[in-house]
């Protein structure tokens, strides 16, 4: 078989540039609002203080990774209590499957940072450049003053923007004020500059300008939803039953003729990925629902129904094109699968609230020391020896009594401390070495292995923890 000597058509296709017109309606209102909140969260969160007391840092959120403790307001989760970081995972996770199994895309919509800085940075754009049609015309005329002014504006703003950006995300590591008195004096740590600059280079290229190319060609969400949505699944749709064929708006005796869409593209100008929904669903569709709120507006001017662009399920779609009754939404979201979700997700949360509130604030852990496994002293008696780490979490010192419980008349002994009083300073952890010993010809000193418990008591409360342990006798 001969082939063409032509060249082979190119895989690669450039961008073309996407203007989304302004556009008004409950769900651009929504946006607005989650963009607003979120970001102000992001940004004023690390300012805002908590008083823990005298020996504690006074930032209500903060990552303290030289002291591996992690700060939410009352809430302090120490090393050890990690599970519960894990167990916010799960939830994040579960939530994710719930709200996409019941309304699709919608973290992408609403939530997603990319979403939220992108939706913040067309702002800007729109406001410096003008609509649709405005920006439209700048990106087509050749450079000239106008141009040249109204870009460099805009990548400035852009750039102040990224840069508030990663300056917001170093000051969950570390001291607010402290960390933006020293990074203004260029006194901070170079990973604080780095992260400033990495953070500020890619919210500046994401949101300013790759925008919708991350959602389709970056993100895996859009794969791997699939494998959590069905045909009962919400998500924003054109109700092609309704309105083709497309025409021209008509009155009389043609308007039968037509559907009820118009063919005015303004669902396609205002859609932040440039989908045109009335084509069936797609890959880069985030249902962020703007076109609903266009599609409403011509139809509220024209006299005809709204929804012909609606939140609708696949489902319901084939049944209202057969003639059967429009669904309720909250028959779609109230079903088996989606309560087995929340009742996943609240399980989970239920159990990190109780797990979170019945902690104690004083434990210890014990770590034998196997090298060697034992001594046998002058007088016959055999020692052994622990590494306890005694945690104080609580922002003031406490006296904690150490003692052993267990067979045999088995003697506890503290290294460097005068009786078995130990004193922890606060939010701290402290290193203690303790010796057992075994009377010589006692059951603990002549068999193999002895249970006993080492119990920490706090002199002041009262509280206590116990921690179970072995004793290696001459046995062994």
């Amino acid at each position: 078989m001969t082939h063409s000597a032509a060249e082979p058509p190119s895989l690669y296709a450039a961008r073309e540039p996407i203007f989304p017109r302004r556009v008004y309606g409950k769900f651009r209102t929504l946006k607005w609002w989650i963009m607003g909140i979120t970001l102000g969260i992001y940004y004023i969160l690390p300012w805002i203080r908590w008083d823990r007391g005298p020996n504690l840092p006074d930032q209500a959120v903060l990552v303290d990774l030289a002291n591996r403790r992690f700060y939410f307001f009352f809430i302090e989760i120490w090393p050890q209590e990690f599970y519960l970081v894990a167990g916010l995972l799960i939830m994040a996770g579960l939530g994710l499957f719930l709200f996409t199994a019941a309304l699709g895309r919608v973290w992408c919509g609403y939530t997603c940072p990319q979403t939220v800085w992108t939706d913040l940075f067309i702002l800007v754009e729109r406001w410096i450049e003008g609509d649709r049609n405005a920006r439209v015309r700048l990106w087509n005329q050749s450079w000239n003053a106008e141009k040249i002014r109204k870009r460099a504006f805009k990548w400035t703003v852009w750039l102040l923007i990224a840069v508030a950006t990663g300056g917001a995300w170093i000051f969950y590591f570390a001291d607010a004020p402290t960390l933006a008195r020293q990074f203004v004096t260029l006194s901070a740590p170079p990973v604080a500059y780095a992260t400033v600059g990495i953070l500020t280079a890619t919210t500046f290229v994401f949101g300013g300008f790759m925008r919708e190319q991350v959602c389709i060609y970056m993100c895996p969400w859009p794969r791997i939803q699939s494998a959590m949505v069905d045909e009962q699944t919400l998500t924003v749709a054109y109700r092609d039953w309704r309105g083709e064929p497309r025409g021209k708006l008509r009155k009389g005796p043609e308007a039968e003729s037509v559907g009820d869409c118009i063919d005015c593209s303004a669902c396609v100008n205002v859609c932040p990925t440039g989908v045109d929904i009335r084509e069936g669903q797609q890959l880069g569709c985030i249902t962020c629902a703007l076109c609903i709120d266009a599609c409403d507006d011509v139809m509220g001017k024209i006299g005809r129904p709204r929804g012909l662009i609606d939140y609708v399920t696949l489902h319901d779609l084939e049944a209202e094109a057969a003639g059967g009754p429009h669904t309720p939404v909250a028959r779609r979201i109230f079903r088996p699968r989606i309560l087995i979700y929340f009742a996943l997700w609240s399980g989970i949360g239920f159990a990190l609230v109780a797990a979170l509130f019945l902690r104690t604030d004083l434990t210890f852990s014990i770590e034998k020391v196997r090298n060697p496994v034992n001594i046998t002293l002058s007088d016959g008696s055999v020692r052994n020896a622990y590494e306890l780490r005694l945690r104080n979490m609580t922002g003031y010192d406490r006296d904690f009594r150490l003692s052993v419980e267990g067979e045999g008349d088995i003697a506890l002994e503290l290294q460097g401390a005068d009786g078995l009083v130990v004193s922890v300073p606060a939010d701290s952890t402290f290193r203690q070495r303790a010796y057992l010993t075994a009377p010589k010809d006692s059951p603990a000193a002549d068999s193999d292995l002895s249970p006993v418990d080492i119990v920490v008591s706090d002199t002041g409360s009262g509280r206590q923890a116990r921690e179970a342990t072995v004793f290696t006798g001459r046995g062994q």
